[in-house]
């Protein structure tokens, strides 16, 4: 049972409970009561398992959340089942998939026809921007962000993001979101107002992986919703061996958790 002043989220498929029937009940994410008064947030939203558990502390934390994910023209556009999975399961005011091609412009490993690293070590991850990473992809999503934010009245906005276990992305830094929130507040009508001012919250900033597992499991997340393989089989299979999949098979094993 949640505790006095907790509510548990009902754990749904996509396409809602079946015949009144709850699947997985053994899964409980505790959340904070909804009141009509509570606080909007935009949560970004890949599917994968730092922005499912960004997702879900947010809603611990008794934010209505809008979850927001890309078909940006990304190999691995599995990750938008998981994404609709995980938004179902934690339960979100709305998910919307916004259609951007980002493969028009190529650049990267993920939107071009170029190999993704397999097999790196963690000194490798760690030296200089790998080919996975795409152009100005964190700016153009929190773009949308920003704008749905604006739109919903709300000053709050959730990003999985992490500086830690990592593959070196200029886009996931601290002084890289804060920058963007400085530029949020000059651009926005309520900024400009002085009605509200943007918040954009990085709980998994300064975590390492292994830390974001265990906080997800405390929270509840449900694991074997999410993906986070670069370039997953036909079948929809990860790999095994790029960096997503390596640092993910990392922080569970560090954590000592199953990652199911």
């Amino acid at each position: 049972m949640p505790a006095p002043g907790r509510v548990a989220a009902r754990l749904m498929t996509p396409e809602g409970v079946i015949a009144g029937q709850e699947v997985r009940p053994h899964i409980t994410i505790e959340v904070a009561p909804m009141a009509v008064s509570s606080p909007k947030a935009v949560c970004l939203l890949s599917g994968g398992l730092d922005s499912a558990t960004c997702l879900a502390l947010a809603r611990r934390e008794g934010y209505a959340c809008y979850a927001l994910s890309f078909d940006y023209g990304q190999r691995h556009k599995i990750e938008l089942e998981a994404a609709a999975r995980v938004a179902a399961a934690i339960g979100v005011e709305k998910h919307v998939v916004a259609r951007i091609s980002l493969d028009a412009f190529g650049g990267s490993a993920l939107t071009a026809d170029i190999a993704v690293p397999k097999g790196r070590s963690l000194a490798e991850m760690g030296r200089g921007i790998p080919v996975t990473y795409v152009p100005a992809r964190n700016t153009i999503f929190l773009s949308f962000a920003l704008a749905w934010a604006e739109a919903l009245e709300s000053a709050d906005i959730f990003i999985g993001v992490n500086a830690l276990d990592y593959s070196g992305y200029p886009d996931c830094r601290p002084e890289y979101i804060e920058a963007y929130e400085r530029m949020a507040n000059l651009a926005t009508r309520a900024g400009v107002e002085g009605r509200a001012r943007l918040k954009i919250h990085t709980p998994l900033l300064h975590l390492n992986k292994a830390q974001i597992v265990s906080l997800g499991r405390e929270l509840g997340v449900p694991f074997g919703l999410t993906h986070s393989c670069y370039d997953p089989g036909a079948d929809g299979r990860a790999c095994g061996e790029c960096d997503a999949c390596l640092l993910r098979a990392k922080g569970f094993l560090e954590a000592g958790i199953e990652d199911r």
